[in-house]
């Protein structure tokens, strides 16, 4: 096997062998290497395209995807797996071009196999390799002839290096990237590396031509800068200054192209001027702190698993920017190789990760990890060194990651001291170094806001996971990254916003990276062809991590995630004051100014626009403010007032058109407006039989029908169906009784009976104009109780609902929702949308808050929800003022929400199930056929958190029992 060497832009001759391969696969690797003769016939066998996964081909006849996140899905037995051991044979034919005879080496590429493969050419066995996500290049000019020729290949779905690739995603054997053949001509150039450097407005070149002697002279030319450069020979390659130059950086990735040509060959390389340092506790690029607002990416399709497709990736890192993205962790292996080229391109820090994970030891206590282990040194350095060597020359990459949860230990040791010597100009990472015995930064996984803010505070007493007094002092003086956080699993995670406030608060503090961008759901079909997106155990597995694989700020369909949304309003560049004539911009960026940008303000009464404009905001640098007067702003009487202002791009960029907002704020400038308080009554008297109040109907003091249909309710809703991190046992806990380390807050809900609540009337009451009711709400099996006195009462001509709770003593959890819940029945008209005035436009919690605003909305019912890969609770708008329940376009049903005694309003959610129905499905096509739509007004939420891996929901969103009060106005159409 060849030197690893960069992935290069060559006018050197190449041909592709993706395509049709013909395939077979056994069970077994116990197999005779026939199949590589020339002559073989293998007309019966199957055809199979390359690049791609057999598992994900031929409709389950190859075998079924495996998921898990940690466990191996092989006995713990290192360096051996089992002899049923999935091996796939690929043969093709190839014609070698009659000019390539005077080619001084043939070359045989591969960008990425899975897992372990052997390679033959026309019978005569070239050689072999593992580093399923590595490249790996073979001489083949002995085997080579003129005409027709034969490729084999057979891969091993398991190998020794399986044992290092447990990199929490699917096991998807096969030839997954492209197959290349390369003619090297004889002085051709066989690397290039261009190290850039800026300072203080210029640029330097330091190359590395790696060429025989005979590819001299060699010429660097870089057009745009007047560089023309010509090295004799070896001996005279220098560094060079290129003058006056545009930095490179994530936000102003601004490339100049290269070309280094010798005396057969001409290389091509798109460069970056920019310097990477670490200087005390900062991380810097071109002299700037750089703060990471990154996402975690694997390379994940739900039709083609990790083969890459560009124009997909191209529309995928777009879609990053314009949610304000600037950085990728690569998790946890180097991605195909264009995906870097894209990054430089559009403009991301990039923190490039080896192709190493060994987290599946876990399960022995860590006992026989390689990483500690001097027989796997070599193969250690081996994944570092193609990382390195292949992706050096991207300006995107400005830190090395040596893997992900692989332990530690001396083999770990010895990559970061190689790549240190290879490459002075980027830090290493790796979070499990936690001592910093070998790595630059300090980097975490998951770490709460009050640790995180203790590693931002000089001088904390509080100790440092894994390190002594000694060793946390000494991670203290440096950078601190959190390399994961944010578990985005289902609907979640809360609390972002506290986060990127210690970021600000503390530059020790350089941000991090969520886990992860895009659930890795597999795009598969029920029995009778209902599209659904499978996840861990949807294949049958033995073992494997159920849905802990759909954890993405995207839904596998490309689809943004609510929280995407709350992601991009935290960490929008921009920061707006307001006073009450002016407000203040603060540019939040690392090296961007705001020319490109257009500020754009509107008034609006109770969510209707009333005024609105350009403002007049002069250039702001990085780093900089400016204070901008604000227009009048019309502030009504009787209406709420809110004004909002738009950072809008002023021109299209390559990720997103004119107009797109990049940052926004809301003031309110509302008058004071007391509610109206709740009418006392007096002189009630038992009551039975049918009454009618206004629009309301009710039978036995309970409602049959409101505005003409048949409704049921309100019922007292304790439960949602819980989320991800409501089932999550990870992780910090709220400082409170009310969570219990090691068990989920949704096992207590179930124990605690909040999923089957029983209703027992004390006592229907009426007087003029009123009725009330009282009822004890509780659980089979349990002596705990709710209050739930109900008030239907005539106020100004309208129908008004008061709804008070109160919990019995001895609750010891939190509770997910506090809520009343109305059935509506289909009744021929059913509801199928909502107009309302509150926040949104989509789904908001308590500790998720951030991208809401207020305003008037619209939705259909089916898209108030999101439809995550396993249902959960979704859907809840905060803060409504005024809801309009619609079927077919009309006005059915509208309610006024009144603000409780401190202020509070109630949010709202309307779907086609209950909670209970959502809870008891896996997938979405297990939900049942649905006759009614179901609207639940919530006085209170639970918040979200990060509890599937990370933190739970902290105190102050944590939905304690309680005491709390509903107010409605009711009234047709």
């Amino acid at each position: 096997m060849r030197p690893a060497r960069s992935w290069l832009h060559s006018d050197a001759p190449s041909l592709s062998l993706n395509g049709p391969w013909r395939f077979r696969l056994s069970p077994t690797a116990h197999l005779a290497a026939d199949f590589a003769d020339s002559a073989f016939d293998d007309s019966a066998w199957d055809t199979l395209p390359v690049p791609s996964h057999w598992v994900l081909e031929g409709d389950g006849a190859y075998g079924r995807p495996i998921y898990t996140n940690v466990q191996f899905p092989f006995p713990i037995d290192p360096p051996h797996v089992p002899d049923e051991n999935p091996t796939g044979d690929y043969r093709r034919h190839f014609a070698l071009p009659d000019d390539w005879a005077r080619a001084e080496a043939v070359v045989l590429r591969f960008d990425g196999v899975e897992s372990l493969f052997r390679v033959w050419v026309n019978g005569r066995e070239i050689g072999g390799a593992s580093g399923s996500r590595l490249c790996h290049e073979f001489d083949v000019t002995a085997a080579v002839r003129p005409g027709d020729n034969v490729v084999a290949v057979r891969v091993h779905q398991w190998s020794a290096a399986s044992y290092v690739e447990d990199q929490d995603q699917w096991w998807l054997p096969g030839v997954f990237r492209d197959v290349t053949l390369h003619a090297r001509p004889a002085g051709g150039i066989e690397d290039v590396w261009l190290r850039t450097g800026y300072e203080d407005g210029h640029g330097r070149i330091d190359p590395e031509i790696t060429a025989d002697p005979s590819a001299f002279p060699v010429t660097l030319r870089v057009p745009e800068l007047g560089i023309e450069q010509v090295w004799t020979g070896p001996a005279d390659v220098a560094p060079l200054t290129a003058g006056a130059v545009r930095p490179w950086t994530a936000e102003e990735p601004r490339l100049y192209t290269a070309t280094v040509s010798g005396a057969a060959e001409t290389v091509t390389v798109r460069i970056g001027f920019r310097t990477v340092e670490i200087r005390g506790d900062r991380f810097l690029v071109n002299g700037r702190r750089v703060v990471f607002h990154g996402m975690n990416r694997h390379e994940t399709h739900p039709e083609r698993g990790r083969v890459f497709d560009e124009e997909h990736a191209r529309a995928d890192l777009a879609r990053m920017k314009r949610f304000n993205v600037n950085a990728i962790r690569t998790s946890h292996y180097p991605p195909h190789p264009r995906l870097l080229d894209l990054a430089d391109e559009l403009g991301f820090w990039v923190v490039l990760e080896c192709d190493l994970e060994t987290h599946g030891f876990d399960a022995v206590g860590w006992n026989g990890n390689p990483s500690d282990d001097p027989a796997w040194r070599t193969a250690y350095l081996d994944r570092i060194t193609r990382t390195v060597e292949r992706d050096k020359n991207h300006p995107s990459i400005v830190m090395w990651s040596l893997g992900n949860e692989a332990g530690t230990g001396a083999n770990l040791a010895a990559m970061a001291s190689w790549v240190h010597a290879r490459d002075t100009g980027r830090p290493v990472h790796y979070e499990g170094d936690h001592t910093g015995a070998y790595t630059d930064v300090y980097s975490r996984m998951y770490a709460s806001v009050p640790e995180t803010e203790q590693i931002g505070t000089d001088g904390s007493a509080a100790p440092l996971l894994g390190c002594t007094p000694a060793q946390g002092a000494r991670q203290r003086t440096r950078p601190f990254v959190l390399c994961e956080y944010a578990h985005a699993m289902g609907n979640g995670p809360g609390a972002l916003d506290q986060y990127e406030d210690l970021v600000h608060a503390h530059p020790r503090l350089h941000g991090g990276f969520v886990w992860e961008w895009r659930d890795h759901g597999i795009a598969t079909a029920t029995a009778d062809g209902t599209p659904y997106f499978a996840y861990g155990g949807d294949f049958g597995e033995v073992v494997h991590d159920g849905n802990f694989v759909m954890d993405g700020m995207v839904l596998s369909d490309d689809v943004p995630t609510p929280s995407l949304h709350e992601f991009k309003a935290v960490v929008q560049p921009l920061r707006f004051s307001f006073t009450a004539d002016t407000v203040e911009i603060a540019n939040l960026r690392h090296s961007a100014d705001t020319s490109e940008l257009r500020f754009r303000w509107r008034a609006e009464h109770d969510g209707v626009r009333v005024a609105g404009g350009v403002l007049d905001v002069p250039v702001v640098p990085a780093g900089g403010t400016a204070s901008v007067p604000l227009p009048s702003v019309p502030v009504a009487a009787d209406a709420e007032t809110w004004l909002t202002v738009d950072a809008v791009l002023a021109t299209a960029t390559a990720w997103a058109p004119e107009g797109h907002e990049v940052a926004t704020a809301q003031q309110d400038r509302s008058l004071p407006r007391p509610a109206a308080p709740a009418r006392p009554r007096g002189d009630w008297r038992p009551a039975e039989g049918t009454l009618t109040l206004g629009i309301a109907e009710f039978a036995a003091g309970s409602l049959r029908r409101l505005a003409g249909r048949p409704v049921t309710g309100p019922k007292l809703e304790l439960f949602r169906a819980p989320t991800d991190n409501d089932e999550g046992t990870s992780g910090e806990v709220a400082e409170s009784d009310a969570s219990i380390a090691g068990i989920s807050n949704a096992a207590l809900w179930r124990r605690d009976g909040l999923d089957r609540l029983t209703t027992r009337r004390m006592s229907v009451e009426t007087t003029e104009g009123a009725l009330r009711t009282v009822d004890r709400v509780s659980a089979a099996n349990s002596g705990l109780w709710v209050a739930v006195e109900s008030t239907w009462s005539l106020e100004d001509g309208e129908l008004e609902l008061r709804v008070e709770t109160a919990p019995s003593r001895g609750w010891s959890t939190v509770w997910p929702r506090i809520g009343v819940h109305f059935e509506l029945p289909d009744a021929g008209a059913p509801v199928d949308g909502a107009q309302w005035f509150g926040t949104g436009p989509l789904e908001s919690y308590p500790d998720s808050m951030r991208a809401a605003r207020t305003g008037r909305f619209t939705a259909g019912i089916g898209e108030l929800s999101v439809e995550y890969a396993r249902p959960q609770e979704t859907g809840h708008r905060s803060q409504v003022r005024e809801l309009v329940l619609t079927s077919a376009g009309t006005g059915v049903l509208r309610v006024t929400a009144l603000p409780d005694a401190r202020g509070r309003r109630p949010g709202f959610s309307l779907a086609r199930h209950t909670p209970q129905q959502i809870a008891r499905a896996a997938h979405p096509f297990e939900l049942p056929a649905s006759t009614a739509g179901h609207l639940i007004v919530d006085a209170a939420q639970h918040g979200l958190g990060s509890r599937a891996c990370g933190p739970d929901v902290w105190p102050p969103f944590a939905l304690r029992p309680e005491a709390r009060t509903i107010r409605l106005r009711l009234r047709a159409g």
